[in-house]
């Protein structure tokens, strides 16, 4: 169903649980036949609305014979009539916040319901709610089958097949991967298991981009989630994205001129200590992570201004990648 339809359908059953939930409460006894037309809709309709009430939102609705209408049993509120203005606004945040990802199933869903509850508190077309929001930026490309299919899979704890092309290892592969998380950063889409196809067969934890991901098929093949699943533990303390290697590593990287407080600005690491030598201009930060590539990539961001001081192979290869670009340029 298109997201736009699907938003107007239940904004429409929100009015109606609202109204249903009103005439209950005020103790008049009304029923199906009268909600019904107050609601200009079918008696069906009526009922699956009262075991919505009672299912979702867990209201103690009772029919009374004596006076052949619904009650409540004891008080109760809609849980959507102690949504705040401020809640919605918070909400309405969080959609700023993952604007890389519209048009995806995930974001889909959300703008729905924060619209739905946005509409309910009469605020949904206030210009306050675009008073923050994000700039815009690239956004990956999604394939709605596939996230089904995914999420399907992490929900049931279902080995995964699918065949993949990757950034570096172009050619085509086939895998069957126990997914733990999807990791989402910078509008893609990153599945985070263990590749049971990886290092000859011996298996290994894996990431894989969600757009190179094609065929993908659940297997309906078990597998148990382990306790330390998480794609967090695995980055050695540093905070640089989807991306992982075996070894933890201890960077030292000084940062020049304005950098300096660039460099400030953010936590890289869970570790971090910065050393100041205003002699030299040079801020310096230590910290351990184990992205190299994701930290190579962030240094070389700064230019001319941040020079990795350790470890030295580290040091090195950063000292390729820029022979490597001036030989690209010509120099």
């Amino acid at each position: 169903m298109p997201a736009e339809k699907r938003h107007i359908d239940n904004h429409l059953m929100l009015e109606r649980l609202s109204k249903i939930h009103t005439k209950i409460k005020s103790g008049c006894y009304p029923n199906s036949h009268q909600l019904a037309y107050d609601n200009e809709v079918s008696v069906p309709t009526i009922s699956r609305d009262i075991e919505f009430l009672r299912e979702r939102f867990g209201a103690p609705i009772e029919y009374d014979a004596a006076h052949r209408g619904y009650y409540y049993t004891k008080n109760f509120d809609m849980p959507l009539n102690m949504v705040s203005a401020k809640d919605i606004l918070t909400l309405s945040l969080t959609k700023q916040l993952l604007s890389q990802y519209e048009g995806s199933p995930i974001y889909n869903e959300l703008s729905s319901i924060i619209s739905m509850l946005s509409d309910f508190q009469g605020i949904g077309k206030s210009d306050f709610l675009k008073r923050v929001a994000a700039p815009p930026l690239p956004k990956g490309v999604m394939n709605e089958n596939a996230w089904n299919v995914v999420l399907e899979c992490l929900q049931e704890n279902m080995v995964l097949k699918f065949d993949y092309n990757g950034r570096w290892k172009t050619e085509t592969t086939h895998r069957l991967l126990r997914p733990y998380q999807v990791l989402l950063q910078d509008g893609m889409y990153y599945v985070f298991g263990f590749d049971e196809n990886a290092d000859g067969g011996k298996g290994g934890e894996r990431l894989f981009n969600l757009s190179r991901m094609k065929n993908l098929e659940n297997t309906k093949q078990s597998f148990e989630l382990p306790e330390d699943f998480e794609f967090s533990s695995r980055c050695g303390g540093g905070r640089f994205g989807a991306f992982k290697e075996a070894e933890k590593v201890q960077y030292e990287i000084d940062f020049y001129d304005d950098a300096r407080q660039f460099v400030k600005d953010c936590i890289w690491a869970d570790d971090q200590k910065f050393y100041e030598i205003e002699e030299e201009n040079t801020t310096t930060i230590c910290f351990t992570s184990s992205q190299s590539t994701k930290v190579l990539e962030w240094v070389l961001s700064q230019g001319m201004k941040a020079k990795p001081i350790a470890p030295e192979s580290f040091v090195e290869r950063w000292k390729n990648e820029i022979r490597a670009m001036m030989k690209n340029a010509g120099i």
